[in-house]
């Protein structure tokens, strides 16, 4: 399941194998009634899943969900919609949610690009995360990388006019290809003076903070709607 953009349709993820533990698997179970919105073909209202009118933000590839809980519980003012399609993280932040009882999160389990298309309105947006996806570092697997014209175009579309596009990667030539990506969206404007500095509300993970110890570069690229 590639995402190039060309032939065949966009997706939002390659499926690997995960072990789902019983814990994991539990935590779905009790979590997806309370905290999880089911994918169907029909736009979403946003107010009403969250219970309060405050702006909304989705986050495309959550992976284990630590950093995404930390975001919620630190912004309580705002509300957070969570894609993604292995099971072990969804079910890890579930879990998360439970502990830390947060009640501005929910998740999606299914590929972002359906959601995208049928589930989510055009401006119902107010930031747009995608933290560490997947490089594909060997340069014939490039094609499959997330952020590619298209996406970025069905994401701008989602987006309230002023509302932010956040991407970090923690690799170089990635980064490049982000910042030509979203440069070339005539509705985009970079928020800062080439890539942005880290702000407050993400979170410094211990691998983040692990590499940049050892010299490692990580780039943020924060462009909002014109």
């Amino acid at each position: 399941m590639e995402n190039p953009a060309f032939n065949r349709a966009i997706r939002s993820f390659v499926l690997r194998q995960g072990h789902l533990s019983p814990a994991q698997q539990r935590a779905i179970d009790e979590g997806m009634p309370k905290w999880g919105i089911q994918y169907q073909a029909a736009p979403l209202d946003l107010q009403q899943a969250f219970g309060r009118a405050a702006p909304k933000i989705l986050e495309i590839g959550f992976g284990m969900g630590g950093a995404t809980a930390e975001i919620a519980a630190g912004n309580p003012d705002k509300d957070y919609l969570g894609i993604e399609v292995h099971s072990p993280g969804v079910g890890n932040l579930f879990k998360l949610i439970d502990e830390q009882q947060l009640s501005n999160l929910r998740l999606i389990r299914h590929d972002a690009v359906e959601v995208l298309d049928n589930m989510l309105p055009d401006g119902s947006l107010d930031g747009v995360h995608i933290f560490f996806p997947d490089p594909w570092h060997k340069k014939r697997h490039n094609k499959r990388r997330l952020i590619q014209a298209p996406l970025v175009e069905k994401l701008v579309r989602k987006l309230k006019p002023g509302g932010y596009l956040h991407a970090a990667t923690d690799w170089e030539d990635y980064a490049i290809q982000i910042m030509e990506v979203f440069s070339a969206n005539a509705d985009l404007a970079n928020s800062a003076d080439g890539y942005a500095p880290r702000p407050d509300y993400r979170p410094l993970t211990k691998f983040e903070a692990r590499g940049i110890r050892l010299g490692h570069g990580v780039w943020d690229v924060i462009f909002t709607r014109k």
